[in-house]
């Protein structure tokens, strides 16, 4: 999981995914992305509502820090400045660090701010560090009022464009990646940024088929619709940006959280939450029922449904209804959230309804929900080899999730990632699986004690990871639970979004030869953050309760048992797959300020296997495998059409040059369609990159909900084919060691001994830093 909160990033990814999906609006605020993404992010209706009392519509400018939120900032610069890993001065030469981070960070694509606005700016280079210590973030505050007033005013401009149209006939082109480009050196240059900008926007409508009218009410809507979006930022929303500034300018992975973001994390790690069980999403002024949680108060209700749009809210069975029409969606949210068997009511526009339809008043009592969507999950793959099948156990684990709250305070059935596998196995054993994978593509960590005892369900006891603090000592923590969950041939699946705690779990497994690493080099993140709540600090200092938020700080870092550290480096599969070639733009290595790798003594461990006689032999069956395998040769044809795609950061706004390549895009996808349908079938023919006809030239929140959710299920059915090849891999290694008992004894753990895992009982609470 990618736990950078960065706010801000709702405004400032004006690219979506690539040239196809270019817009000039950018993403609408008020969602919390998962990493710089410009992808929207739903939001799950959870905890407790504070007051039923109506909220503004739109913030009042200027913004203005509160004083909870300036002793956060001061509080946060304290623990940064004495307890980081790398602890550095909060000075003048920090603070020049943070004005370029905070710079680049809201405006990344030089589409707000002219190089006149930087010149004025130019004295709170050496201000920020004064800013924090006295507790006065007016300089701060005035680079992200006039933000907000630059994004309205380029709206304002986009609008203005739509009346007169634009002509297609020039042969112009619109470079659409300005992560690179210089600042506009002026208004003129900024307009003309712009007029481009909603050129090809108005051009993507075009080209998929719409009318003139359409197009202008189409984009009219989608900016007026985002000028009331950024409205309503608030000066949460600013401390948020100016912190995050500065806590990434320590090092990538130390963040702070404020109240909104630290309450998303806590629900992301423990993966439980108080509430009605429904996904939300803005749309136009509504806040709008995505999805439900099977399981939860409003699935069972079977009065609410994906689509149905919120107007109102009441707490209690009398509460007053609180018009939310409007409102941002993390404050409707508030209101949806409360304490288990707690009553709401919910008034809805359904959604096949028009805007005049009859509204509908639900009342549900809130009750524990469990994301299970995101919890570890196993499926069964039969690998056929000749006349033989063998079954091969898949266990996916999207993070290292935790309740710490609940292990803190002694609950035996805390939520846990290692138990929610080790009953997995269970059952893959009980399958009669002869091999297993642990899926960790896009696992971006978690938990650094989940990872340590997840790597105990395959081996018997020993060190998994070593960590070096501040100071340089270095203690390693590993697993001291006798037997293991899983004793035969197992693999490791990875890519370059496995990172962190993933990355832990996987070289330890590859340290103590356990099983086979498959997939790309991992992400290298070597670091272990702590959590700090910094509102307990802040009652201690002031006496007062207020809410300050979390940091989230890098500590210490966690290098493998074999003196290797993972940062910068990652972990190098045994048996590598193709690259999609993110690895310029994402990892590790891809951060100025990433620390170093370093070697240290390795750990006081003993492999408890050698695979190194099987990984040759395996890696030329793989080999001849995919060399004459259809599906794998799609695969790397698909890649090959995305890096083309991606690479590309200019595209032609003349309407008969982008036709031509939109017909070449269309006609390579209906290869690709037509060559997944031969191969894979009416099952294999969906994939999340053939969505009917290409470009439609929408949002993502601009198309029905009901599509969106059509497209992400055919997406979920889409052929996996690594993974398939992967299992493949390990039926391989299985019949290898079936047919030579001597192989066997070398490549199953401890020579094929049996260790049994023992009953496992409640365990008591210690320290549990997140590696995500």
């Amino acid at each position: 999981m990618t736990l950078r909160p960065v706010s801000l990033a709702l405004l400032l990814a004006l690219s979506a995914t690539g040239a196809y999906a270019q817009n000039a609006a950018p993403q609408q605020p008020g969602a919390t992305p998962p990493a710089k993404s410009a992808a929207p992010q739903p939001k799950d209706a959870s905890e407790a509502a504070t007051s039923p009392e109506p909220q503004k519509k739109e913030s009042s400018l200027p913004l203005k820090p509160t004083s909870a939120e300036t002793q956060a900032a001061q509080l946060s610069a304290r623990f940064l400045t004495r307890f980081h890993y790398q602890a550095q001065p909060l000075d003048d030469a920090m603070s020049a660090k943070i004005f370029k981070a905070y710079f680049d960070d809201l405006d990344s694509e030089k589409v707000f701010f002219t190089q006149e606005d930087m010149a004025k700016f130019e004295p709170l280079k050496t201000q920020f560090d004064d800013a924090i210590w006295n507790q006065d973030l007016t300089g701060p505050f005035s680079v992200f009022n006039l933000y907000i007033t630059r994004a309205v005013d380029r709206m304002n401009f986009a609008r203005g464009l739509l009346k007169k149209g634009f002509d297609f006939n020039t042969n112009e082109t619109f470079n659409f990646d300005r992560k690179k480009a210089a600042i506009p050196k002026d208004q003129a240059e900024l307009d003309d940024v712009w007029r481009k900008r909603t050129m090809n926007d108005w051009l993507r409508l075009k080209l998929a088929g719409k009318s003139d009218d359409d197009i202008r009410k189409t984009l009219d809507k989608r900016y007026a619709t985002y000028i009331s979006r950024v409205r309503q930022l608030d000066d949460e929303d600013a401390t948020q940006a100016f912190m995050t500034a500065y806590a990434n300018s320590t090092d990538p992975h130390t963040d702070y959280l404020g109240p909104r973001a630290a309450d998303a994390f806590d629900i992301a790690m423990r993966l439980s939450l108080e509430g009605i069980g429904a996904v939300l999403q803005a749309r136009d002024d509504y806040t709008t029922i995505r999805e439900l949680v099977p399981g939860g108060p409003a699935a069972k209700s079977n009065k609410l449904k994906p689509g149905d749009r919120i107007v109102a809210i009441g707490q209690g069975e009398t509460g007053p209804m609180v018009d939310v029409v409007g409102w941002r969606q993390d404050d409707v949210v508030k209101l949806i959230r409360g304490k288990k068997d707690t009553t709401v009511r919910i008034e809805v526009l359904p959604g096949d309804a028009g805007v005049d339809g009859k509204h509908d008043i639900v009342t549900l009592v809130r009750k524990k929900v469990t994301m299970e969507e995101q919890a570890a999950k196993s499926k069964v793959i039969d690998v056929k080899d000749g006349d033989v099948t063998r079954k091969i156990g898949v266990i996916e684990l999207p993070t290292f999730y935790q309740d710490f709250g609940a292990r803190r305070n002694g609950d035996a059935n805390f939520k846990s990632a290692t138990r929610d596998v080790a009953k997995l196995l269970t059952d893959l054993k009980a399958q009669h699986v002869e091999g297993v994978i642990m899926d960790l593509r896009n696992n971006g960590g978690g938990s650094l004690n989940e990872a340590t005892e997840l790597t105990g369900l395959f081996i018997d006891t020993g060190p998994v990871v070593q960590v070096r603090d501040a100071r340089g000592q270095v203690e390693a923590q590993g697993d001291d639970q006798p037997g293991m969950s899983w004793d035969g041939p197992m693999a490791v699946m990875v890519n370059r979004g496995s990172a962190s705690a993933s990355e832990i779990f996987a070289a330890a497994i590859q340290d103590y030869g356990r099983g086979l690493i498959i997939g790309e080099p991992t992400f290298g993140k070597g670091t272990v953050q702590n959590l700090v709540d910094l509102d307990r600090f802040g009652k201690a200092q002031t006496g007062e309760d207020a809410k300050y938020g979390e940091l989230k700080m890098t500590i210490a870092e966690f290098i493998r048992i074999n003196g290797d550290s993972t940062q910068l480096r990652g972990v190098t599969p045994d048996v590598q797959f193709p690259q999609n070639g993110d690895a310029k733009e994402f990892g590790e290595s891809t951060y100025d300020n990433a620390l170093p790798w370093r070697h240290i003594d390795p750990a006081d461990y003993k492999p408890v296997a050698d695979l190194k006689p099987i990984v040759g032999p395996l890696n030329q069956k793989h080999q001849a495998r995919v060399a004459t395998s259809p599906a794998w040769k799609l695969m790397l044809d698909e890649l090959a059409q995305y890096q083309k795609l991606r690479d590309k950061t200019d595209i032609s706004l003349n309407f008969a040059a982008r036709q031509a390549e939109r017909k070449q895009f269309d006609a390579t996808q209906a290869d690709f369609r037509a060559r997944r349908k031969a191969i894979f079938g009416g099952d294999g023919s969906a994939d999340a990159s053939d969505q009917d006809n290409g470009d439609d030239g929408l949002n993502a929140n601009e198309r029905s909900i009901k599509s969106d959710l059509k497209q992400e299920a055919e997406a979920k059915k889409a052929k996996d084919t690594p993974l398939d090849e992967a299992a493949h891999i390990v039926s391989d290694e299985v019949a290898l060691i079936k047919g030579d008992a001597k192989l066997a004894s070398d490549v199953l753990p401890y020579g094929g001994k049996k260790i049994d895992t023992p009953p496992q009982t409640a365990q008591a609470a210690k320290p549990v830093p997140s590696t995500p």
